[in-house]
């Protein structure tokens, strides 16, 4: 059960707890970056009924998730390529994933409903969108404060894509969590 990592500190909120995650799910780590954290601990909780979908648009990224994935013998995992900011490009079975988690990756997106939007189409119905950025406070890394996208628009434009708000909480000096639910 992961801790969310915010630069040196280790934050103690189990994320998996928080949108309910467990046996036999399917999941979607939306935009995994090279790291795919969520992705690889997910695929350990999910365990062998289970598929978790690791989504980039840097084919590097994807390489390192596998090359991870390999490292750890995990065999419930699947790379895909996609540009999240397209609907329908994402090629994932449309109302099939019951968790999508999207981490700092919003303020990479040119429109930020776009994102949201693919997100929602991928979810089921009662499936959950946990959303975790940057908060626009002075930090020693991270993207620049105006990048950052604010929890108030981000909740306006996943209203609009048919995720309603479950839960906001902090995760971290400088970064804030979301859930939502389809």
């Amino acid at each position: 059960m992961p801790n969310i990592q915010d630069g040196n500190q280790l934050i103690k909120i189990d994320v998996f707890e928080k949108v309910g995650l467990g046996q036999g799910m399917n999941i979607g780590d939306l935009g995994c970056g090279n790291l795919g954290y969520f992705a690889l601990a997910s695929a350990k909780k999910v365990g062998k009924n289970g598929i978790v979908y690791a989504v980039d648009i840097l084919k590097s990224a994807l390489q390192s998730v596998e090359n991870r994935i390999k490292q750890e013998g995990l065999d419930n995992i699947k790379t895909i390529w996609s540009n999240l900011e397209i609907y329908g490009a994402t090629k994932i079975q449309e109302a099939s994933l019951d968790i999508a988690f999207i981490h700092n990756v919003l303020f990479h997106a040119q429109e930020g409903d776009s994102m949201l939007r693919e997100a929602a189409r991928l979810l089921k119905n009662g499936g959950k969108l946990m959303i975790i950025d940057w908060r626009r406070v002075i930090s020693p890394f991270g993207p620049p404060l105006d990048d950052r996208p604010l929890p108030e628009t981000i909740k306006k434009l996943a209203s609009g894509v048919g995720l309603q708000p479950v839960e906001e909480f902090s995760a971290g000096p400088y970064h804030f969590g979301l859930i939502f639910i389809k």
